[in-house]
């Protein structure tokens, strides 16, 4: 990305939190509407991406129902957006009010232990209105990680708007992320990490819909190294408001095998789970970058090996 694309996406940025969190409620939701129906008819790279992700979702899907995934996918996720720019504006009264998780139990059960929770979530509704709803209606604070973005403006732009929603922003780069992350663990504090997509190149291979992707290890390995609670969260959009969501049952470390090996296991438990919140709502699911390892393209010296 060049300095002046950088520049113009710090600023599309700036505006969108600046103005779109003052308009009326029903007015940016129509707002979001609108582009996400304009970007999804000029069928762009992110588009295409998105409809080939959903293929894998839905093999059964003709070429008409995989357009209407993308339509609906491209509505979903511009939804995303308006409502996390508008997020800081939000009463504490309207976060406590904008999520409704079934099994909620396994949190705070994870929670009352005293033995820390880590809580992984894929790319699915808006992980940021959840992420405010346990700081504001739970009244606890969570410690996560953001991936460094480009110009910098921006990635600041990111920490500022998650830290004033009640959260802890590490940077996904550099080497201090997991210890700080295994101390709030073992202080029996929360972990939430979206962790869906590898960003590190050394993630577990797992089955995902039939093919093979990889996922972050983290979230297994800090439950293995801390003793902490690790739990799996889905959430989705129906008609109303209010964005829905599910609580996975605990997945456990296994008794036996190498530390590879249990991550293993326990990775692919995650993304079973991710699995299942997917397949009941694909068009929720924003992942508009490449993800299975089929999908990738050649490494390169010159590139960071497909993931885009």
């Amino acid at each position: 990305m060049s300095s002046l694309q950088e520049r113009l996406t710090d600023g599309a940025y700036a505006l969108g939190w600046s103005t779109v969190r003052k308009l009326p409620e029903p007015v940016a939701a129509r707002l979001g509407q609108t582009v996400a129906d304009l970007t999804w008819k000029r069928r762009g790279k992110g588009v295409r991406r998105l409809e080939s992700n959903y293929a894998r979702v839905v093999p059964d899907a003709t070429p008409e129902r995989l357009a209407e995934l993308s339509r609906a996918g491209m509505r979903s996720y511009l939804r995303y957006w308006m409502e996390s720019f508008r997020l800081p504006a939000w009463s504490a009264e309207r976060v406590k009010n904008g999520f409704d998780p079934k099994d909620l139990h396994h949190l705070t059960d994870g929670l009352a232990s005293g033995r820390g929770v880590v809580l992984a979530l894929p790319h699915l509704g808006n992980w940021d209105l959840a992420g405010a709803w346990v700081t504001t209606k739970l009244e606890t604070p969570f410690t996560t990680v953001a991936e460094r973005l480009r110009p910098e403006s921006l990635y600041d732009r990111f920490v500022a708007y998650r830290e004033g929603l009640g959260m802890e922003v590490l940077p996904h780069s550099g080497g201090s992320a997991f210890g700080t992350l295994a101390r709030r663990l073992r202080d029996g504090g929360l972990v939430c990490l979206v962790a869906d997509r590898d960003l590190s190149a050394s993630g577990v291979e797992v089955d995902f819909f039939g093919a093979t992707t990889r996922m972050p290890a983290g979230p297994a390995l800090l439950a293995q190294q801390t003793g902490a609670v690790l739990l799996a969260a889905t959430l989705w959009y129906d008609e109303s408001p209010v964005m829905k969501g599910r609580l996975h049952p605990p997945v456990e470390v296994p008794e036996t095998g190498t530390r590879a090996e249990k991550t293993s296991v326990m990775t692919q438990a995650l993304a079973d789970a991710f699995a299942t919140g997917i397949a009941d709502h694909p068009e929720d699911w924003h992942m508009l970058q490449r993800l299975w390892l089929a999908d990738l393209e050649p490494r390169t010296e010159s590139t960071d090996g497909g993931r885009l």
